[in-house]
This record gives structure tokens, C-alpha cells and sequence, in this order.
């Protein structure tokens, strides 16, 4: 393996919002993206090395609900024994309808069965789940976007609800992370959603979070997803319910951006540990023609400046499987 490489787009095939999950030495991908032929949502890839992807089927059984549609950003994580997915679905024919839920299973490869009750049932749009679990004490939290209607700056912002022992439940207050603060977060001008049009709707969405040296890091995208301007930022804070500290965000996004008429709107990645214990990040990227988002990965590294990814690559990529110390 000491001369194996990987090359960006890491799969051919439409993958947005990527989450990686890394069992034992398997890697295994879920994403936003078509149904398989049984009509499973989400499809999985599995790799053993980074450089080489599987395609194995649909992760998740759809809802037993006649309007079900729009399947969004899964994330898996193991908990007492079993698999839970993270998702968020609308039942009815718009987006503004998206809401959060969570699906199980006994392997990482599904099928998932969702649990046939909302997350965050008092709230409205609800979307990118992000899970939790503060290496500290154990606590597990939640990371998800939801919409802010009443003050400024209106738009998508971030969120943190503490969660129940099995991790399928809300137990305690929803805080607010982040909310947009700089030009390159702003969504769109003269939006119409949601029967009104928004003079300015910013947009901060898809949060990553991690624990590394003694602090927590909150990766998060900014702006429409489909333009131009779409990256990475992070936070930091000192406990997962903040305060969080977003200082870089001006001048973002600083963790990673797109190259002009290569790889258009990086973002709405996950962290997660490779060979050697680098940490990667996993993210969608537009074709130079804006034809399909699809998965990527590049090394994260370390500096003064905060974290960085190594990237966007799109040349053959050694990996390097020296253990870090």
C-alpha cells in the first residue's frame, strides 16, 4: 500500500453531503444521490484503502409515507451495538417541510429502518444532522441547521441540542451555534420562500464537529450550495455548547474554496480519520460544467491559523500509512 494513490472525484457518481464512517480498516460513504433499484435512499460506498470505492446499495428503507421525497445529508454513528442514520426527509411537496429523523440498523451497510418519529418535532425546517459524542465525559450532542425568520441576519443558521443516552432523542435546550456574519455566507438576494420575499437570505449550513487538542471544531459551509461562492469555514469553542468563536468567517471561507473552472462549491464535508491517523475531510464538489456534485476527500493540516485542508486536489494523491504520533 506504501505507493497507493487516490485522485479526486474519488467516485464517479452523483454524491453530495459525503459522510464517512470508518469501521475497523473499512471505510464506508453515504450521500445524497439517487435510490438504488429497490429504492433505498442514500447511496453507500465502501473502500479498504481511500483510492478504491465500492458502490454497494441504498442505506436507508423509504418512509412509510405517501409523500415522502427529498432525502437529505445521512450521517451514521455507532451507538449500544447498533447503527444510527441521521437525515432529514420532507413529507410533503416542498423543502421548507424538511425535518429530521433517525433511522437503525445492525450494520453499517443498512438497510437502515427509520424509527417513524421526528427528531426535533417543535421545530420547524430542520436539516444536516450532525451527531456528537464529547470524548470528555461521553455526553452526546446534536449539530443540525434550521431557519432563522425573526431577526438579523435572516437565514439558515446552526444549532446544538444536547441528546438522550441512545441518541435518538432531544434532552435538553437548543442553542444557537452559529449564524451568518460575512458576503460569501449570503444565500441569495430577493429570495421568494416561504410565501415572502427575503430582501437577503444568508445561508450556514452543514456542521462537522470535532474534538482535537483540547478544543472543539465546528466545520460548517456557507452560501447556495450551487454557487460559486460555497466553502468551508470553522468555529471553535471550549465545550460543544459554545460559546463559539467564528473570527476567520470575514475573511472565509479559509478552510476550503473552490479553484475557477476546475472545482466549483467545495463543501458540506465530515472529518474522518485515515491512514497513518490523518484526518481527512470528505466533501462534494461541482464538475467544472455544474453537471453532478460529487465526493471528494484531501488531508486536513494543522497551523497556527487554525486547520486547513490540503486541497482541493485534483492530481493523483499519495496516501501516506506512517502512523502519526
Amino acid at each position: 500500500m506504501a505507493n497507493l494513490a487516490y485522485q479526486n472525484p474519488v467516485w464517479d457518481g452523483y454524491f453530495a453531503d459525503p459522510f464517512v464512517l470508518r469501521v475497523g480498516d473499512t471505510y464506508f460513504a453515504y450521500g445524497t444521490g439517487p435510490a438504488d433499484a429497490q429504492g433505498k435512499q442514500f447511496p453507500i460506498l465502501r473502500s479498504n484503502d481511500l483510492a478504491h470505492w465500492e458502490f454497494l446499495e441504498g442505506a436507508l428503507l423509504p418512509l412509510d409515507h405517501p409523500q415522502a421525497n427529498n432525502y437529505w445529508a445521512p450521517e451514521v454513528t455507532p451507538s449500544n451495538g447498533r447503527f444510527l442514520l441521521y437525515f432529514s426527509a420532507s413529507t410533503s411537496n416542498s423543502d421548507q417541510d424538511q425535518r429530521l429523523r433517525v433511522a437503525f440498523s445492525d450494520s453499517p451497510a443498512g438497510p437502515f429502518r427509520d424509527s417513524g418519529k421526528l427528531l426535533l418535532p417543535d421545530l420547524g425546517f430542520t436539516i444536516d444532522a450532525n451527531p456528537f459524542v464529547d470524548p470528555r465525559d461521553g455526553r452526546p450532542y446534536l449539530f443540525f441547521a434550521t431557519d432563522f425568520e425573526e431577526d438579523e441576519p435572516r437565514g439558515t443558521g446552526l444549532c446544538v441540542v444536547p441528546l438522550a443516552d441512545d441518541m435518538t432523542r432531544a434532552a435538553g435546550e437548543v442553542r444557537t451555534v452559529l449564524r451568518a456574519c460575512a458576503p460569501w455566507q449570503i444565500y441569495e438576494t430577493n429570495r421568494n420562500y416561504k410565501g415572502r420575499i427575503w430582501a437577503q437570505w444568508n445561508c450556514v449550513e452543514g456542521p462537522a464537529v470535532i474534538f482535537h487538542d483540547a478544543r472543539y471544531y465546528c466545520f460548517y459551509s456557507g452560501g447556495a450550495w450551487h454557487g460559486t461562492q460555497y466553502g468551508v469555514e470553522v468555529a471553535v469553542a471550549d465545550h460543544p455548547l459554545g460559546p463559539w468563536q467564528n473570527e476567520n468567517a470575514p475573511r472565509g471561507p479559509t478552510v476550503l474554496r473552490g479553484i475557477p473552472g476546475k472545482v466549483i462549491g467545495p463543501g458540506h464535508c465530515s472529518i474522518f480519520s485515515g491512514p497513518g491517523e490523518q484526518l481527512f475531510m470528505a466533501y462534494h464538489a461541482w464538475d467544472p460544467q455544474h453537471t453532478a456534485r460529487r465526493m471528494c476527500i484531501d488531508p486536513i493540516v494543522w497551523n497556527p491559523a487554525g486547520p486547513r485542508v490540503d486541497g482541493p486536489s485534483t492530481e493523483p494523491r499519495q496516501l501516506d500509512y506512517r502512523r502519526r504520533q
